[in-house]
């Protein structure tokens, strides 16, 4: 062995709830080898670093998570795939041993907590199995869950060894040895008592021109996902939707051995995403669609049964909040391109809740911090009536509309109903209230907010009429038409050089993106004028920054997700500037972290809560020449 590179790798283990995989690269000379990376390719299902080692060996690392999107089976199993490949890059052959390595810190928020492990093997499966030792179920510390078993594995074949100890003991030995000694560390303890880590290595033995790889998977099993308050008088436990196909003793195998079907499967996703995304607007805009899937699908847990599927949203970058109505709208237009029928998925726990619950009569704002979705029975939500009402009837009625099937509005009529009842009082002139872009504060008279439950009410005169409620279909129509002459009158600075909405009615030193039009043309409602779509690109392109188009005139942050909202029903410049300006920031930004939601238009600087930089796992690669 005539040197050898480290390469570390640090993953976020707070955000592994669905198949969702982050992390961080650092190279490392340890004085004999040099590594460089070369190229850094990713796609919606796929991250993959291409690294030349000593210029003698050339390394692809891919990261796999698959998007199922047609296949919640498959999708509720939270596991990745990691695929390590070498070939020599100079003609000669050379010997290569790789060593990988996950740490306890995967297992526990709390550093201090004593974990425990084994290490088996089963269909031709090594795993390392290891989990928090005092489970606590349905409690989490620092974003990352107390209960629930990690499963680190990789293929029982012939030149695997592997070890399970000190970190310094175990990597010092791969490196003087090139392989483990299969010893298992008989002291459980905690993750920062002399931290154990969970190592393979893999002699690859004599590598020449052709690829010769290794692959890894690393996943997590909980039982019991979700504590719901549905229906019922008491919270029931959730179980993760796997189990209604697999036992646990059987989950990793099952998903080693899939790791053909699974790439056949994301290489088709990855291309339909790439070509649809071109042919709508450019290869910039894939770079904004690739990351997005991911991003999206990361957040999503899938619990029940056959007969029932549940599928809870966790925001994973802020509060922790389950089934956020506002965080679950801008990723809906996904889902409708997906799998419609993943809409009343996650709908489907809000819509039982609510009606069995919730005491107020507009739609509530979430079911409570993850993984307890308990609702809120005293209606003391974080409260954004209009904004939640405006959510439920726009996502409802686009699911009818995909589906083809009206029997969801007919189901859920009384709470339609009671929700536009509320838009009838308040979206004409909105109460002092909060938006969904709660960090800049309430705000009464918004005009952002006002249009989207004028065009939700119009919504409803459609659902009216799709459900035999021809009575109410009129009504409905007739109050949207009024408040939008309302609306246009007030919310709009017609004698500005450049004519646009204002933030607020009849304050003409305010104005932000009108994103809420976006739901008119995506129900194709065609109730807002076209004048009001291309006023509004025409002032955009007059207020772009060098990132983007600030959310409004309160400060320099703007919303990627509400950009692209914007983008969508703009003139195709304008819809372009935005797509440049956003994926030039893609580019340019210096964060390691998630694809994120809120940055600012003139510096490019991300602003995500301090939650996401706690105590993050390690995984270790290390390649010997």
């Amino acid at each position: 062995m005539s040197g050898s590179t480290a390469l570390w790798i640090t993953a976020q283990a707070g955000i592994y709830t669905a198949s969702g995989l982050a992390f961080g690269l650092k190279l490392y000379k340890d004085g004999r080898a040099n590594v460089d990376q070369k190229s850094l390719e990713y796609t919606s299902t796929k991250t993959t670093f291409t690294m030349h080692v000593d210029s003698k060996v050339q390394m692809s690392i891919k990261f796999l998570s698959p998007v199922y999107y047609d296949d919640v089976q498959r999708q509720s199993i939270t596991s990745s795939y990691l695929e390590v490949s070498v070939k020599s890059l100079d003609d000669q052959s050379h010997s290569v041993q790789v060593y990988c390595d996950v740490s306890g810190e995967w297992a526990s928020g709390d550093n201090r907590a004593i974990i425990q492990w084994e290490s088996n093997s089963t269909e031709k499966v090594r795993y390392h199995k290891f989990f928090r030792q005092d489970q606590q179920v349905f409690k989490d510390v620092n974003e990352i869950a107390s209960w629930g078993n990690w499963y680190w594995a990789t293929g029982d074949e012939p030149g695997l060894s592997f070890q399970i100890g000190v970190d310094t003991d175990v990597r010092g030995r791969f490196l003087r040895e090139g392989r483990l000694t299969g010893e298992v560390d008989p002291k459980f303890r905690a993750v920062n008592d002399q931290w154990p880590v969970f190592a393979y290595a893999r002699d690859l033995g004599n590598v020449s021109r052709n690829w010769t790889n290794t692959l890894f998977t690393i996943g997590y099993a909980q039982e019991d996902s979700i504590l719901f308050q549905g229906k019922e008088d008491q919270p029931r436990s959730i179980p993760s939707l796997w189990k209604q196909s697999f036992n646990e003793n059987k989950l990793v195998p099952f998903f080693y051995k899939d790791y053909q079907f699974a790439t056949q499967h994301s290489d088709s996703l990855d291309s339909r995403i790439a070509q649809d995304s071109k042919a709508a607007a450019s290869d910039k805009y894939t770079a904004i669609t690739s990351l997005a899937v991911r991003q999206v699908f990361g957040s999503f847990c899938f619990t029940g049964n056959k007969t029932q599927i549940l599928t809870f949203v966790k925001e994973i970058s802020s509060n922790s909040d389950i089934q956020t109505v506002d965080v679950i709208f801008p990723a809906f237009p996904i889902l409708l391109y997906l799998n419609p029928e993943l809409i009343r998925y996650i709908l489907d726990p809000l819509l039982e809740n609510t009606r069995s619950h919730y005491p107020n009569n507009y739609a509530q704002h979430d079911l409570g911090r993850y993984p307890i979705a308990l609702g809120h029975p005293k209606g003391d939500d974080e409260q954004m009536p209009l904004e939640e009402c405006g959510n439920m009837i726009i996502m409802m009625l686009a699911y009818a509309q995909r589906r083809q099937d009206n029997s969801y509005l007919r189901e859920n009529w009384d709470m339609l109903a009671k929700w536009a009842q509320f838009l009838v009082q308040d979206a004409k002139i909105p109460a002092n209230q909060l938006s969904t872009d709660d960090f800049a504060g309430h705000l009464a008279n918004q005009t952002n907010l006002a249009i989207k439950g004028i065009i939700a009410l119009e919504a409803m005169a459609r659902i009216a009429a799709l459900t035999d409620h021809q009575n109410s279909t009129a009504n409905y129509s007739t109050t949207a038409h009024q408040y939008l002459d309302f609306w246009t009158e007030h919310g709009i600075d017609s004698e500005a050089k450049s004519k646009h909405s204002m933030l607020q009615y009849d304050n003409r030193d305010t104005h932000g993106l009108l994103y809420n039009l976006f739901s008119d043309k995506l129900l194709g409602l065609n109730f807002v004028p076209q004048s009001i779509y291309d006023m509004q690109s025409d002032f955009y392109l007059g207020e772009q920054k060098r990132f983007g188009v600030d959310l409004d005139t309160r400060g320099t942050l703007t919303k990627l997700d509400w950009e692209m909202f914007a983008a969508a029903v703009a003139s195709m410049e304008t819809c372009g500037m935005f797509i440049n300006k956003i994926s030039d920031w893609i580019g340019r930004t210096s964060t390691w972290r998630a694809f994120t939601d809120l940055y600012d238009t003139e510096g490019g600087c991300c602003f995500l809560p301090a939650c996401i930089q706690s105590n993050n796992g390690l995984l270790r690669i290390e390649i010997l020449l």
